[in-house]
């Protein structure tokens, strides 16, 4: 017993081991993501709420195993054990749900087509789960299902047993679907219409299925019932195919679907054309392969490069193309606004909320030809609506708060100028829109602009819910609108006009207690306080998360809270205070609470966006080795390279932005200002290949755990005391070179001509 212990002793010791051995070169980054990051969550506690999402970089359709019931936005859940069918989403969030979707299940034996009578069991142990190839053996039938994607469509290989009752099952879901049988052909064509909202009143998705082999059988079922029909249309409809197979034969079927029509489906599923399986498979994997090496990591453990590669592989799917192409090889879309087929392009699914923090500085970086498209996009969005989506899924929808589209579109174009030619003149008037009227939705245009643009502030007793985070934030939308107005060369009187609003976050500070309050109509503070209070005044968070949303203008907020030491203090209070709080705003506690509870990081809550970039907050006030300190702290603890990695909902490639900068060694914490705060790098060297052909190159030889401080840094050979990088310093092409030590070296950054930009600063 005693030798088998200590056999046991040395292979985890080599486990772990191996965990930490040091990477070389990354050659083939897409063998280091594993999708299934995140999916071990559920309504109550979120490690990420993702699903394994098999798709190219941006892709109309997604694909992905189907463990929750039709309806379920937990669509695959990690813990599950039975598999319901594979499905094609759209879904961005679970909690958003999902639009356009449909499943594919093959069985065996008796015939059987509902979701709870057709599952199968299934185990980790026998799925492979890659980007681009989804792979799973389904134990109830003996049959392993394979999917490959394209952008539009994807390639689907049954292998089947033996069996004279071998079936696919086509699900169209519920709330209004069609299916047709065409047996000559081998082919089912059918439309969906579930959605989750935010759609015009004709929204139906296409599909069109081909089968390589006939069928020897032909079902079609609504919801209770199997029929004989070859053309079905109800509430729920679907079809059941039977083929008679020998052991070990395989069937495939190319699927493609269109939020136009079925000849457009047609189209798309040109997308495979005549390629094999194998060849489809190759080709997502170069595709995945390219995106991925925009970013050449070395001299890191196997654990933070599959964390890295990973989270990378989270920001290259949302926003998701919503665009097709023609007969003529055309951009069109289906609006999802007005239920038009228009010329042009069109991307949705994502909340600016979350990811104008990260996720745009992060295509404006490396990939400003996607954003780009996503920026024609918003133009054509405008056009059709009347509004810019502040969450778009695929439609407007009514969720979060802010008017953060002014931060996207203002960042995509201060940061490219005129390198692309989309029409800024009409964003810019979007904007203006947007900043001073309510829309049809509360989460669209202002909630409270009235009250905002005559008072400085949205109330706390006019029944506006959210009005602190609304106030913060719009204060933050009018700086990016007042960057955006200088680069046009805007009226000054337009200019000076939201300049002036850019400061009015000063307007709920609380010189009592240094922290961000509500405040009355008549400009008294709401009492009584809570800090620890979440909701209420504020979004998914409380005023220890929301106090430092002066993304603009952190010197402002360091001389209301009385000079840097007291601002350091109060940073500190933030790690330093127990992770108490108060839920009665929600009547429960919701999982963002319970995730800032159990992280063990005080009132830190990285799981939730709004305090992700307090940390780089210190760089503002001489400290910037406690943001160094924090940044690898955080990355250490947060992110795991497993199902529960995430320590929060991963929110459409946001949290994941948040990691791969940070990694990089900096963060953008205002990103309408262009420039980048300093962290710590994570590791040893990382070459970014810039879209314009150039590169970034990050050297840090000296990195490891324990050296997690810059003790010198060179920007292109010169020694470089600053705490932040320009954008031009690094899309021009740079080499950064940090000299890490395990000391904090509390000289370098120390100065106020060290800071990063703020407004008051001007």
């Amino acid at each position: 017993m005693r030798l088998f212990l200590l056999g046991l002793l040395a292979f985890f010791s080599q486990i772990i081991e191996a965990q930490n051995i040091i990477t070389t070169e990354v050659h083939e980054p897409v063998d280091f993501v594993n999708p299934l990051i995140g999916s071990d969550s559920k309504p109550e506690l979120s490690n990420g709420n993702t699903y394994p999402a098999i798709a190219l970089p941006w892709g109309m359709n997604f694909w992905t195993p189907q463990t929750g019931k039709m309806g379920n936005g937990w669509i695959y859940s990690y813990a599950a054990d039975k598999i319901r069918g594979f499905k094609q989403t759209h879904e961005p969030s679970p909690w958003m749900n999902d639009y356009g979707q449909f499943s594919i299940m093959p069985t065996t034996g008796k015939l059987v087509f509902n979701e709870n009578d057709r599952a199968s069991w299934f185990s980790h142990k026998s799925e492979i789960v890659n980007p681009y190839y989804y792979s799973v053996y389904l134990a109830d039938y003996d049959v392993t299902t394979e999917i490959t994607p394209t952008e539009r469509a994807a390639y689907f290989r049954f292998t089947f047993p033996e069996t004279k009752n071998a079936h696919i099952i086509i699900d169209a879901f519920d709330k209004g679907s069609y299916i047709k049988v065409i047996p000559k052909e081998n082919k089912i064509i059918g439309y969906t219409t579930k959605n989750s909202g935010g759609v015009p009143l004709n929204f139906k998705n296409y599909f069109v299925i081909q089968f390589d082999e006939r069928f020897e059988t032909i079902n079609t079922f609504n919801s209770t019932q199997l029929k004989t029909e070859q053309e079905l249309t109800a509430d729920h409809v679907g079809a059941v195919v039977g083929f008679k197979t020998k052991k070990g034969e395989i069937i495939t079927a190319k699927v493609a679907s269109s939020f136009i029509s079925f000849e457009q489906a047609e189209l798309n599923l040109k997308e495979i054309g005549s390629d094999s399986f194998e060849t489809i498979k190759q080709k997502g994997r170069t595709a995945w392969n390219k995106s991925l090496s925009s970013f050449v990591t070395e001299g890191g453990t196997l654990a933070q490069n599959q964390t890295f590669y990973s989270c990378l592989y989270r920001t290259m799917l949302f926003p998701r193309k919503l665009y097709e192409y023609n007969k003529d090889g055309k951009p069109v879309h289906y609006s999802p606004y007005n239920g038009e087929i228009l010329p042009g392009y069109m991307y949705t699914d994502t909340g600016f909320w979350d990811t104008f923090r990260a996720l745009f500085p992060l295509l404006n970086l490396t990939r400003p030809d996607v954003n780009n498209e996503i920026q024609e996009g918003l133009v054509n969005a405008y056009k059709e609506s009347g509004w810019l989506p502040e969450w778009g899924s695929p439609g407007l929808r009514n969720v979060m708060v802010g008017n953060n589209s002014a931060s996207v579109v203002a960042e995509a174009y201060l940061k490219n100028q005129e390198k692309y030619k989309y029409d800024i003149e009409t964003l810019y008037q979007a904007l203006i829109h947007g900043a001073n009227n309510e829309g049809p939705l509360k989460a669209v245009g202002r909630y409270g602009a009235g009250y905002y643009n005559s008072l400085g502030y949205v109330p706390y007793d006019v029944t506006i819910n959210e009005n602190a985070a609304r106030t913060l934030e719009y204060a933050y939308d009018d700086f990016s609108i007042y960057q955006l107005a200088k680069a046009l060369g805007k009226p000054n009187d337009e200019i000076e006009l939201y300049k002036k609003r850019s400061f009015n976050y000063k307007n709920l500070f609380d010189p009592e207690t240094k922290l961000m309050r509500g405040k009355n109509k008549d400009g008294k503070f709401m009492s009584p306080f809570n800090p620890f209070k979440w909701g209420d005044a504020f979004t998914e968070g409380n005023s220890w998360h929301y106090t430092w949303s002066v993304f603009h203008d952190i010197n402002g907020l360091i001389e209301l809270m009385g000079g840097e030491n007291k601002f350091v203090i109060q940073l500190d209070k933030v790690f330093s205070e127990s992770p108490i709080f108060d839920e009665t705003y929600y009547g429960q506690v919701i999982h963002e609470i319970r995730e800032m509870q159990i992280a063990n990081m005080g009132q830190y809550a990285h799981g939730n966006q709004p305090i992700q970039h307090m940390i780089y907050l210190y760089d503002y006030a001489g400290e910037p080795s406690k943001t160094q300190y924090w940044v690898r702290e955080t990355m250490n603890r947060m992110y795991k390279p497993t199902p529960d990695g995430y320590c929060g909902d991963e929110d459409n490639g946001q949290t994941s932005a948040w990691y791969v900068f940070s990694a990089l060694g900096f963060y953008p914490v205002c990103p309408t200002c262009n420039e980048y705060v300093i962290g710590a790098p994570l590791f040893k060297k990382v070459t970014v290949n810039l879209e314009n052909g150039k590169q970034l190159i990050i050297n840090a030889p000296a990195n490891s755990a324990d050296n997690k401080y810059i003790d010198k840094a060179f920007l292109n050979g010169s020694e470089y005391e600053k705490n932040y990088f320009t954008h031009q310093d690094l899309i021009n092409g740079a080499v950064i070179d940090f000299e890490m030590k395990n000391e904090p070296n509390k000289r370098r950054g120390d100065s106020k001509k060290d800071a990063p930009y703020s407004l008051s600063n001007e």
